[in-house]
């Protein structure tokens, strides 16, 4: 990833902090397997953690980063399979046949972090996930450039990555207007209307008997302005179920919900968080993109707290 001046950075995040749901695209492959992951910033960087969801607590973030606006469609995965054909080294992730602009499910947690790996080495940039000369995925160690023993999972030197349990919750239930935590992913404590497509306000796809829906239509934005965390597919976090990421076959976080028919929103408020074990395939489990800032660059999007903050308290 290029180096960008530091004075770059600092009108990005403040430009980060005045527009919460900025929406930009960043472009993948080339001729007919070109494709875009739209990405909206993470800001209120330091913010205070929620302490009544699961796990408990959850949500902050100490820097400013971007999550995929909605969750990665099946065409971004088909276009990196065969982009990586014509480059000679193909990734051959398997994944359901819905339509193009569908979830990509029924991948495994380490088809998806290959997929992101794939994403780095796109941009020229270092791979999150350590995947040995035999496929078999390792911990990062000490001895690797890019090493962080808080989380031997991702790689710090990359530049996309599966989104951890804090980024992911952060983005879905946390008001950056507001500084307060909401219960669901459309801004309120009150659960959404389920629908089988559509973008309205205090919308989600769940408890449908048909879908799931196409990314773009899978109900309302968060304050963030994410599209599908609740309802629609399940998502992957990048994190362990125990939270301490240190075994590599240990099963990961699942959370959002899905949109069949169900007795309870539960799945889709902050109090709910599922797992599944990484070789495993889920036909209703997807996941989404997040984009992190470089270490030294965390260090100045970080001083942005200088510029004042709101700390937040429980809607």
């Amino acid at each position: 990833m290029a180096v960008r001046s530091s004075a770059t950075l600092v009108a990005a995040v403040l430009y980060a902090f005045l527009s919460p749901c900025d929406v930009r695209a960043d472009w993948f492959g080339s001729g007919d397997n070109r494709f875009e992951i739209p990405f909206v910033t993470i800001g209120s960087p330091g913010n205070a953690a929620d302490t009544t969801g699961a796990p408990n607590p959850a949500g902050r973030v100490d820097y400013t980063y971007r999550i995929g606006k909605y969750e990665v469609p099946e065409e971004a995965v088909r276009k990196a399979n065969a982009q990586s054909l014509l480059d000679g080294a193909p990734l051959g992730i398997t994944l359901d046949t819905r339509g193009p602009q569908k979830p990509a499910t029924s991948l495994s947690w380490f088809e998806a972090a290959r997929f992101v790996n794939w994403l780095n080495g796109d941009v020229g940039a270092s791979p999150a996930y350590n995947f040995d000369a035999s496929g078999e995925f390792q911990l990062w160690t000490i001895a690797d450039p890019g090493y962080n023993a808080a989380n031997p999972f991702r790689n710090t030197l990359a530049q996309y990555v599966l989104p951890s349990v804090d980024e992911w919750y952060k983005a879905a239930y946390y008001d950056p207007n507001l500084a307060i935590w909401w219960d669901y992913t459309t801004g309120s404590d009150t659960p959404p209307t389920p629908v089988a497509g559509g973008t309205d306000p205090g919308t989600a796809v769940w408890n449908q008997t048909a879908g799931p829906a196409d990314v773009q239509l899978a109900g309302g934005e968060s304050p963030f302005g994410t599209i599908g965390q609740g309802g629609n597919a399940w998502e992957f976090e990048e994190t362990s179920t125990d939270l301490v990421n240190s075994d590599a076959e240990e099963s990961r976080g699942v959370r959002g919900a899905e949109y069949v028919v169900a007795t309870s929103p539960i799945g889709l408020s902050v109090s709910y968080r599922n797992s599944g074990l990484p070789p495993a395939f889920f036909m209703n489990v997807g996941f989404r993109i997040a984009s992190v800032p470089e270490p030294a660059s965390a260090t100045l999007l970080f001083a942005a707290l200088l510029f004042g903050r709101i700390l937040p308290q429980r809607h």
